[in-house]
C-alpha cells in the first residue's frame, strides 16, 4: 500500500532544505457507500505525495476534518467550523516560519472548504508567503488532460474523478458498487441552505462508472506539471 503519510525523518528534512510546505486539507465526510469517509484526506494526500517527488518542499500530514456540514444527514460525517479551520492553518504557518520555511502552499481536496480561498487572500497582502492548489482551473485542465466525460459541476462529489484518483493510487480504498449509483443533479442552488440530502440519496453527484485508473493516473500527472505554475505566482523558481 502506498503510504498516504509523509515518512521522511527530520534528517532528510534537514538534506531537503525546502524553501515552502505543502499541506494537505481533505474532510471526514460521507462518499456513497464504495469510497472512505476520509476520501478527500486520501487525495490530497495522494496528490501531496507525487508533488513531493517532483519538487523540493516539506511534505506535511494533512488536515482529516474540515468543513463538510452539508453533509450532515450521513452517519460518520465530522465537520469542524470555518473559524477553527482557518485558525489551525494560520498556527502551521506561523510555526513554519518559526523553522525558517515562509511559503506555504494549501493542497486542499474538499470544494466545501470555502474559506481557504479568505485565508491565501488575507496572507499575501504584503507578501507572496502562500497559495491555494489546485485551482479550479487546475481541476479543469486536469479533467481535459485525462480525457473525462463529466465536468466539475457535474461531477461534484464520489464521481469519476475521485474514484479515477484512487484507482490509479490506492485502489484498495474503493469497494465495489461504483458502476451502479450514477446519479446527477445539475441544479443544486441552495445546497448551502438544504445540505447535500436535498439532492441525493445515496450521497453521491456524479457518474463514478465512468472512472478509470488511467485517468486518474493523467489527473495525477498534469497536476504534478501544474504545481510548477503555484511555484512561480510565489516567486519560487525550480
Amino acid at each position: 500500500m502506498n503510504h498516504l503519510l509523509p515518512t521522511q525523518t527530520t534528517k532528510d528534512e534537514h538534506e531537503r532544505n525546502a524553501q515552502v510546505a505543502i499541506l494537505p486539507i481533505g474532510s471526514f465526510e460521507q462518499h456513497g457507500p464504495y469510497l472512505p469517509l476520509a476520501t478527500d484526506a486520501a487525495i490530497a494526500s495522494i496528490i501531496a505525495r507525487e508533488i513531493a517527488q517532483l519538487y523540493p518542499v516539506r511534505h506535511l500530514p494533512p488536515i482529516t476534518i474540515s468543513c463538510s456540514h452539508e453533509h450532515k444527514a450521513w452517519p460518520g460525517t465530522v465537520s469542524i467550523s470555518a473559524r477553527t479551520l482557518f485558525a489551525l492553518v494560520v498556527d502551521i504557518q506561523e510555526s513554519l516560519r518559526a523553522s525558517g520555511i515562509n511559503k506555504l502552499v494549501l493542497l486542499n481536496a474538499h470544494g466545501g472548504n470555502y474559506v481557504l480561498s479568505n485565508i491565501v487572500q488575507e496572507a499575501t497582502v504584503s507578501e507572496r508567503c502562500m497559495a491555494l492548489f489546485p485551482t479550479n482551473t487546475d481541476w479543469k485542465t486536469a479533467r481535459a488532460a485525462a480525457n473525462m466525460a463529466t465536468s466539475t459541476h457535474d461531477d461534484m462529489h464520489a464521481g469519476e474523478l475521485e474514484v479515477s484518483i484512487l484507482l490509479a493510487s490506492n485502489p484498495e480504498l474503493v469497494l465495489d458498487g461504483y458502476a451502479t449509483v450514477d446519479h446527477l443533479a445539475d441544479n443544486r442552488k441552495d445546497l448551502l441552505t438544504v445540505g447535500m440530502e436535498a439532492y441525493t440519496k445515496s450521497g453521491v453527484i456524479g457518474r463514478p462508472s465512468l472512472a478509470t485508473a488511467e485517468k486518474g493516473r493523467a489527473v495525477l500527472d498534469h497536476l504534478g506539471t501544474a504545481f510548477r505554475s503555484c511555484l512561480r505566482s510565489m516567486d519560487i523558481v525550480v
